[in-house]
């Protein structure tokens, strides 16, 4: 058997085009060669490696949101602790006068001065409510028709010549600040 025989044997892959040309064929062998370094690269240790970094990244960016979070909270109770001071500075600060006569009037009765004793408090009183309605307080009509969502009926009672559910008596003033009662006028209402 000296003689070799040689025999050629045709090989056709099933998802080969047989016109394939040389360029597509090294185009499929890079893209082969590259799928393989991706393999290599998804490794399981790689895998594990690039998750890891995710995982510090999110846990990086969320404590930063919380960071800010946090600072934003301390700053918005800050800021609140700030506007309630100026508010109770600004409301002091129109009360204080309202003290200077008080003590006027303390003073007047002392010395027995009748007349400047009742005429101390009425403007004590004037300076007070003024004080209070640049606040924005209003007094709560009294007068007319009960209504139970500014009035407190302390009793009712039988009147003639008045008609059922109207006022008749006012037995203390109640006040609004803005739209919130902060305090129902006490009233005695008609039968």
């Amino acid at each position: 058997m000296s003689d070799e025989q040689h025999i050629e044997v045709e090989v056709k892959e099933p998802w080969g085009d047989a016109d394939a040309s040389a360029e597509t064929i090294a185009a499929d062998a890079e893209a082969l060669q590259e799928e393989g370094d991706e393999a290599e690269a998804s490794s399981p240790e790689a895998a594990l490696a690039e998750a890891e970094a995710m995982r510090d990244e999110y846990l990086a960016g969320w404590q930063r949101t919380q960071a800010d979070f946090d600072n934003y909270r301390k700053r918005a109770v800050r800021e609140q602790q700030a506007f309630a001071t100026r508010a109770a500075e600004r409301l002091v600060t129109k009360l204080l006068p309202v003290l200077d006569d008080l003590e006027r009037a303390i003073e007047a009765a002392e010395q027995h001065e009748e007349a400047k004793v009742i005429e101390g408090v009425e403007m004590t009183r004037s300076a007070l409510a003024a004080a209070l309605a640049s606040e924005g307080l209003e007094e709560i009509p009294a007068d007319g028709q009960f209504d139970p969502h500014v009035h407190e009926a302390l009793l009712t009672q039988p009147v003639e010549d008045v008609e059922s559910g109207k006022i008749v008596q006012v037995v203390q003033r109640g006040y609004r600040l803005g739209d919130a009662v902060l305090r129902p006028a006490r009233v005695i209402v008609a039968e």
